[in-house]
């Protein structure tokens, strides 16, 4: 493949100049800036990005590229569950790195940095480093981490130990994992066997981001605290601060659901509820919380499922009581508190685990520990959770009071630089004996009741006339004080001083609601997020920034300030606004992040009230565990567009008059998908066209932009007049679509781009006209440095649409790799070609998309167009297979004759060369059903078959495959195993290639194989493929991944979307079935779920021509009138398969 075609980039960063493929032993390392495979003969030579202005082209023939079964082999989604092992420790050890720096990544990623520069520590910076910083220990439920951000999907964070996790199928029988230590004794054998009745695996997921956490699903431990009443306890990062939903599993393999009945708002402890009743075949026990249990000195054990193993027993010893609470980083942490540090060297999955003595009494609740590998773990003291325990068992409401101020514990040498008397010095250590240091003020928010009272750094004495040193008392005076004063007596830079402040309710600066709309979800800011940046406790939060509020290509941690110039200081505001905004309405948002709120951004957003219509109000309600939705308003009707008047730019110092001409031919497109379909991975894309027909309106676009027509394409011309757009035409093979918009709305002079008749040559010079990354446009004259036959490489781990069989335009200028949209255009202004960005496979490394930059040329189009000018739209018909080119050396030894070599050079003085079968598609079932070819494989083509004629015409070049798309039989002459034989091939309609219909249920995204599946497997199992699913889902939660097929419902044949649709339907909610699925490499499995209708109610979106948008949303009714809106869930919170850890895909252009 010669070296020009290769100049591609990846698209997290563009290569700086034209790539070309090198001998290996000609490789200059010092020169390469980046390296990706690409299509190949018999070895795979490598795309070297050089930073040089070009490269010697070398020749290369075109042969496969690498094989997709065997790098598909390597992608744990596609594995059976037996074989998910030793990827499993990988893709752990992976995450938890990933983790170990997350205060730095988190919510923070580059792309904010567009707004707010270089990425700067948080307000207040902990003082531990960020290798050391703890972790806390959940486990992430599945194998698989979706995309969107830069850390796992689960909102988790893990620690350095590395395990391997076994599939459920395949756990043992419960074996006693002990820490470092002697045998245990017979007395700690007999508490062991007592408390591990008690003790539960939760799992568990959050549905939607909220507040500091992502959607998620992950797993932790729990234990029984009342067996009557059915209460668990467990850590507050496992109850989660938004929608829960969840199971328990106890000691015997009992289980049970599970609903939050509290959780604090600042400590790491919850409480979740379960029906005793339906623990049938065990007597549970309920374990005694004893807080004065924790000494230092005492022997606990940790018993839990650490690393997700069904029961693990580690142990150790107190070492610390008065450790302050550790720092997560960017998410939720713990705070005024004092935690209790041991050696247990516990891991992810122990979260919520029970620190039990010899006796059997909890002393402390497992938390946290050590990311860095260390053994050192850190419990939460129980004083408030037994405290929390008791209101709820009398059914008393939790109070918990703030003045808004975080404590630490500070040594009192410290409090000594601090200003601290040696007379009140001498006083607390008489008094207090045992303790070693004092309370000092951290963090007084701003506003709040501390606010002009309390400075940081203020050593804390008395409250309210008492002694003061520990933070249980603290606790204890604020809960009982809520609405009331308090006085405090500090002790700043060596004089007293007495404050008054008032105490403020903290379950009333805790969101306990959000709204969802346009795509995005918001509440008002939390304390946690207050604290966390030492701000006030007010304004609007941005918590999902997705659809229409997707700024900055950041997923979470905006405030906004304004929508269409009205101020929204907080949720209610922000609803009054909304309400009154029609759809598709673009309106003015203001907004900052949370990180640097000194820089203010400003964007322009596209409204989207249709393809999510309804406005929901989520609250809270800790009396079911659910989150009760209502609608609160309709949309608005879109206004009426009006016609607008613009001017096109004009180039100054371009010496080239044609491609000063061309401008008025191009528009910027920007399609937004409201769902994940057809493995595509990006949300929203933008890049240009050009306009072929300007009293039609008519655009040719690239697939990479507009892969799918389930979207909203909106189309500005001359960078002043926005105007709606539709899909007319997508070509199945050649990588352009035709879109259209109305023109009447566009009083500007656009012109219609004349396109050649005439095949550009190699060598020939031509003038490239582009847009590069900041949508600028360049130009530069140039020549065409060759014309190849190519395939993009195929995306093996999550199949995609790609271009085939077209012949790619490469051209000797850096400019090339730098521009994703464009045209060739000679020097009478006739465009020669059209330069296009080819979605290409997914880095095994990087896991970043790679991307192609070529050109098209312009004649293979002019059939197209002419036919939708006459108000045709094309319905061409393709032959089922990808091919690629060989040489006559190739030829003549796998059967062709000389006599045919002789007429190829002659037709093709060019290039000598004919095309080999690569890979036979496999057919819709609409086409197997009509065409029996029986067991005649003369009917058919097969790999390796070496295509001679076509309809009696030599085939050397890629244009003469157009002869497929008028012809339902093609009679080909064909050199197979040798020998030549004479064959009919019927082709497919490309109208059953294109999706028409996505069902979404339990969080799936179900479709029927789309083209790029059919292209990449030998057999389609059924018409129900998985191309997406959403993050906190049952069907992430049970390991339902995409590329996979479903079969059969509770044993019922589905062959296709109407019979999953009608047996589904049949389920009761809250229920459990069965669902078969086989891998996309054959391998057959069973998952088992339960159907969520309050969260992930099922709809459909299907294709529809008499509606604006092209598609119509069906939506089916369930007796759960309080349930979510799933039509809410965006493109932005699915997983589309493909990831093997970590960020996957680029953000969204927009």
């Amino acid at each position: 493949m010669p070296a020009a075609l290769l100049r591609a980039r990846t698209v997290a960063a563009a290569a700086s100049g034209p790539a070309a493929l090198l001998p290996l032993a000609s490789w200059n390392l010092a020169s390469c800036t980046s390296v990706v495979h690409i299509a190949s003969s018999h070895k795979r030579p490598l795309c070297v990005a050089s930073s040089r202005a070009s490269l010697l082209s070398l020749k290369s023939t075109n042969l496969p590229p690498r094989s997709p079964s065997s790098a598909r082999d390597k992608s744990p989604l596609l594995l059976h569950a037996a074989q998910h092992q030793q990827f499993q420790f990988l893709q752990q050890q992976h995450a938890r790195r990933l983790y170990t720096i997350r205060s730095h990544r988190r919510a923070y990623s580059s792309a904010a940095s567009t707004m707010t520069g270089e990425a700067r520590p948080k307000r207040k910076q902990s003082p531990i480093a960020a290798s050391e910083r703890p972790a806390k220990h959940l486990k992430p439920e599945s194998t698989v981490l979706p995309p969107g951000d830069e850390t796992p999907s689960n909102g988790a964070v893990y620690n350095s130990n590395n395990n391997v996790v076994l599939d459920e199928e395949e756990e043992i029988a419960p074996v006693l994992a002990l820490g470092a230590g002697p045998a245990d004794s017979p007395e700690w054998q007999a508490t062991i066997e007592s408390v591990v009745k008690s003790v539960v695996s939760i799992h568990f997921c959050q549905t939607c981001s909220f507040d500091t956490d992502l959607s998620m699903c992950s797993q932790a431990t729990g234990f029984v605290v009342d067996a009557e009443k059915g209460y668990i306890l467990t850590n507050r990062h496992v109850v989660c601060a938004g929608p829960f939903w969840g199971y328990c599993i106890f000691d015997n393999h009992e289980e049970c659901d599970v609903r939050p009945v509290y959780r604090d708002p600042v400590h790491d402890f919850g409480i979740l509820k379960f029906d005793p009743k339906a623990i049938k075949y065990m007597d549970m026990t309920e374990l005694k919380l004893n807080p004065q249990g924790a000494q230092v000195g005492v022997e606990i054990r940790v018993v839990g499922n650490d690393a997700g193993e069904k029961l693990s027993i580690l142990s150790g010893v107190i070492s610390r009581l008065d450790r302050n609470a550790p720092e997560y980083g960017e998410g939720y942490s713990d705070f005024n508190t004092n935690y209790i540090q041991a050696a247990a060297a516990a891991s992810g999955g122990s979260s919520g685990s029970p620190v039990v003595n010899i006796n059997g009494q909890v002393v402390a609740l497992q938390a946290g520990g050590r990311a860095d590998g260390a053994a050192t773990d850190y419990f939460l003291p129980l004083n408030r959770p037994l405290r929390a325990l008791e209101c709820i068992r009398e059914g008393q409401h939790v109070t918990r009071g703030t003045i808004q101020t975080q404590w630490i514990i500070k040594p009192f040498d410290e409090c000594r630089r601090l200003g601290l008397t040696p007379e009140w010095e001498a006083t607390v250590r008489k008094l207090a004996p045992k303790e070693t240091g004092m309370l000092v003020a951290e963090i007084v928010l701003p506003e709040g009741p501390g606010d002009g009272k309390l400075e940081e750094g203020d050593v804390l004495l008395k409250v309210n006339g008492e002694l003061l040193t520990q933070f249980v008392r603290l606790d204890d005076i604020l809960d009982s004080s809520v609405g009331q004063s308090v006085k405090l007596l500090v002790q700043r830079g060596g004089q007293d001083l007495e404050v008054e402040c008032q105490v403020g309710d903290l379950h009333a600066i805790t969101p306990d609601r959000f709204v969802t709309v346009a795509g995005g979800t918001f509440h008002d800011l939390s304390y946690q997020q207050a604290r966390l940046y030492a701000i006030p406790t007010r304004g609007l939060y941005v918590c999902e920034a997705s659809g229409s509020f997707k700024v900055e290509n950041m997923l979470s941690g905006w405030i906004i300030d304004s929508v269409d110039y009205k101020p929204t200081p907080n949720l209610d505001a922000f609803i009054e606004v909304m309400k009154k905004i029609p759809d598709r309405a673009r309106i003015v948002l203001s907004y900052r992040h949370i990180r640097d709120l000194h820089t203010r951004g400003t964007s322009i957003i596209h409204v989207d009230r249709h393809w999510h219509p309804k406005m929901s109000l989520a609250v809270r309600n800790d009396e079911t565990g659910l989150w009760d939705f209502k609608d609160i308003g309709e949309p608005v009707p879109a206004e009426p567009p009006v016609p607008r008047k613009a001017d096109f730019i004009q180039l100054d110092g371009v010496s080239q008059p044609a491609a000063a001409e061309i401008v008025r031919s191009f528009v910027r497109v920007t399609c937004s998908m409201p769902l994940k379909m057809n493995g595509f991975p990006q949300a929203k894309k933008t890049g240009f066209g050009v306009v072929v027909d300007a009293e039609k309106g008519l655009v040719a676009v690239s697939r990479a932009i507009v892969p799918y027509d389930l979207c909203d394409i909106n189309i500005t011309v001359a960078d002043s007049i926005i105007v709606t757009g539709k899909v007319v035409f997508m070509h199945p093979l050649q990588n352009y679509a035709i879109i259209q918009y109305d023109p009447s709305l566009v009083q500007a002079p656009v012109k219609s781009a004349r396109l050649s008749t005439e095949n550009i040559k190699q060598g020939q010079d031509t003038i490239f006209v582009g847009f590069n990354q900041n949508f600028r446009i360049v130009v530069a004259k140039t020549t065409v440095t060759d014309i190849t036959t190519v395939a993009i490489p195929a995306n093996v781990s999550a199949p995609r649409y790609r271009a085939i069989n077209l012949d790619a335009i490469t051209v000797d200028t850096g400019l090339s790799s730098q521009c994703s949209s464009g045209v060739l255009v000679g020097e009478d202004g006739v465009v020669q070609a059209l330069w296009l960005n080819y979605l290409g496979e997914r880095t095994g490394s990087s896991h970043k998309d790679v991307e192609y930059h070529l050109g098209l040329a312009t004649p293979s189009l002019l059939p197209i167009i002419g036919k939708i000018q006459q108000g045709e739209i094309p319905k061409l018909r393709i032959m089922n297979m990808e091919s690629y080119v060989i040489q006559m050396s190739q030829a003549q030894i796998m059967g062709v004759s000389e006599e045919w070599i002789e007429r190829v050079a002659a037709a093709n003085p060019a290039r000598h060369q004919l095309f080999m079968i690569r890979k036979v598609d496999t057919p819709p079932p609409s086409f197997t059903a009509t065409h029996d070819t029986g067991d005649d494989e003369h009917n058919t083509l097969k790999e390796a078959d070496v295509i001679l004629t076509l309809n009696d015409k030599l085939i050397t070049r890629v244009s003469e495959f157009d002869v497929m798309y008028d012809n339902e039989v093609l009679d080909a002459l064909i050199v197979r195993d040798g020998q030549e034989m004479r064959i009919k091939v019927s082709t497919v309609p490309t109208e059953d290639l294109e999706t028409d219909r996505a069902v979404f249920f339990c969080g799936a995204v179900l479709q029927k194989p789309h083209h790029a599946v059919r292209q990449q497997i030998s057999k389609l199992h059924s018409e129900i493929y998985i191309s997406a699913r959403s993050r906190g889902s049952p069907a992430f939660q049970y390991g339902l991944s995409p590329t996979n097929f479903i079969t059969a419902v509770n044993g019922i044949q589905t062959r296709d979307l109407d019979s999953f649709v009608r047996e589904v339907k049949k389920i009761p909610n809250n229920t459990y079935f069965r669902l078969r699925a086989v891998t996309f490499d054959n391998v057959p499995w069973v998952v088992t779920m339960k159907k969520n209708d309050h969260y992930f109610s099922m709809s459909e979106y299907v294709k529809d021509s008499t509606t604006d948008s092209g598609w119509k949303v069906v939506t089916y009714p369930t007796a759960d009138e309080a349930g979510a809106d799933t039509l809410n869930l965006t493109a932005d919170a699915m997983d589309e398969g493909g990831a093997e850890g970590g960020s996957d895909i680029e953000p969204d252009e927009s």
